[in-house]
């Protein structure tokens, strides 16, 4: 099989950027542990709540603040991604690399598929 190899040397800036998605999902992990610190750091569930009369469990108190810090500490770990994102954008090196292709041509009489085929 006859080989083509194309050879090019070109000019590449390289950077190192955060991967966003580990933030969100470690902003999410410490929010949810910030909820769980704040559900057991203070025991207001023993008494009816003042505005609806009703008594909530650990549990439901665990549920409204994980509603509301997982969502906070997703969108400032976003935040914090995005600068060091911003940031890493000045620190950016050219680089030369050698790119090389190589195409085979098929035998002749075997469509590309090999003997047999």
């Amino acid at each position: 099989m006859p080989e083509h190899s194309q050879d090019r040397i070109e000019t590449v800036r390289v950077r190192r950027a955060p991967k966003i998605s580990v933030f969100l999902i470690a902003g999410g992990a410490v929010g949810l542990l910030v909820a769980l610190i704040l559900t057991f750091a203070f025991n207001g569930t023993a008494d009816p709540s003042p505005n609806t009369g009703v008594e909530y469990s650990q549990g439901q108190v665990f549920g409204f603040l994980a509603l509301i810090c997982v969502p906070i500490g997703i969108a400032l770990a976003g935040v914090m991604a995005l600068i060091l994102d911003r940031r890493s954008q000045g620190r950016t090196r050219q680089v030369t690399v050698d790119h090389e292709s190589v195409h085979v041509d098929p035998e002749p009489g075997t469509n590309g598929h090999g003997p047999g085929h």
